[in-house]
C-alpha cells in the first residue's frame, strides 16, 4: 500500500466518528458463512476496530485480527475487553503477518486486498497459501477499478491471479456503496 494511502487510512481513525467503511455491523455474507460452517480458527486481515473479529468470537471462533492502524487496533481491543472476549489483535502488515501461526479455517479480508500494491499482493498470496487450512476458506470483499486508472481497486486479472493459487467457489457481484463495482469472493485451496 502506498505511503499516501496508508496515511489516509490512518488519519480516518483520528477524525470524529467512524471511517465510512467501519459500519459496526458484520455483513450478511459473513453471517451466512458463520451459520453454514463450524467454528474454528479465523484470521481477520485488515480487522479495523474489530467488528467482525468480535462477531466471529461470539460465534465460537478463535480469532486473530491484524491491522496496520494502531488506533484501530486500540479501539478493537477496548471493544473486545468491554464485551468480555479474548481476541488476539495485533498491529501489523497484512501482506507479511509476523508470528502468525496457521492453519486457519477462515481467512477474512473485507476491503484490504484491493488496497495493496502488486508486490504486496504477491506476498499476501504467498502467506494465504501458508496460513489457510487444507479445507479452509478465504472470504474477501473487494472493489474494482477501471483498468486504465491507477489507485486502489482490483481488475479482473487480479481475481484470475488469485484463481491461479486458489479455487474460486463463489462470487457475488455488487457495488461498493453504489459507487463502483465490487464482489464477495470465496476461495478454497486447490486440491492436489
Amino acid at each position: 500500500m502506498s505511503f499516501r494511502n496508508r496515511l489516509k487510512y490512518t488519519l480516518m481513525y483520528w477524525l470524529p466518528g467512524p471511517p465510512p467503511w467501519d459500519t459496526g455491523i458484520s455483513p450478511p455474507e459473513l453471517m451466512a458463512f458463520i451459520h453454514s460452517h463450524p467454528a474454528g480458527k479465523a484470521l481477520d486481515l485488515g480487522c479495523g476496530t474489530g467488528t467482525n473479529a468480535i462477531t466471529l468470537t461470539r460465534h465460537g471462533w478463535q480469532v486473530t485480527g491484524i491491522d496496520f492502524a494502531s488506533r484501530a487496533i486500540r479501539s478493537a481491543k477496548q471493544k473486545a475487553r468491554k464485551a468480555g472476549l479474548q481476541i488476539d489483535l495485533r498491529v501489523g502488515d497484512v501482506s507479511q503477518p509476523k508470528n502468525v501461526q496457521g492453519p486457519f479455517d477462515l481467512i477474512l479480508d473485507i476491503g484490504c486486498f484491493h488496497s495493496l500494491s502488486a508486490e504486496e499482493r504477491t506476498e499476501y498470496t504467498r502467506n494465504l497459501e501458508r496460513l489457510l487450512a487444507k479445507d479452509g476458506a478465504f472470504l474477501s470483499y473487494v472493489f474494482f477499478r477501471d483498468p486504465a486508472e491507477n489507485g486502489p481497486g482490483l481488475v479482473e486479472a487480479d481475481v484470475q491471479a488469485l484463481s491461479d493459487h486458489f479455487r474460486l467457489v463463489d462470487r457475488q457481484d455488487g457495488s461498493e456503496r453504489g459507487k463502483r463495482p465490487s464482489a464477495w469472493l470465496k476461495f478454497q485451496k486447490k486440491r492436489a
